[in-house]
């Protein structure tokens, strides 16, 4: 199986059209258009997994810099999602609030 990331998406494309754009290249196992949590509407990028890694690769062949909707795809091997250390420093400074500690 292989994660494909596909970007440049028109804001119409559902997760059904996405799985439709990539059909003919072979077995879908999934396809999600990323959705902002805010609007409720698309980000204009998503990612389809393909069964078999062959086909993944014609799809990125034939798809990559394709017109769809009046927008160039840009269609790749998705990487693995980095780590981002959580939570250390940054913020509001801490110790006592907006008032900044103790007052004498």
């Amino acid at each position: 199986m292989k994660k494909l990331f596909v970007s440049s998406l028109p804001y119409s494309v559902d997760d059904a059209t996405l799985a439709q754009i990539f059909n003919g290249y072979g077995t879908v196992l999934s396809a999600k258009v990323i959705m902002d949590r805010d609007t409720g509407r698309s980000k204009g990028f998503g990612f389809v997994e393909i069964e078999e890694d062959d086909q993944a690769a014609r799809a990125i062949a034939e798809l990559h810099e394709s017109e769809y909707g009046g927008r160039n795809l840009i269609v790749n091997e998705a990487r693995p999602k980095e780590d981002k250390p959580r939570g250390q420093g940054g913020g509001y400074g801490g110790g006592g609030g907006y008032g900044g500690g103790n007052r004498y």
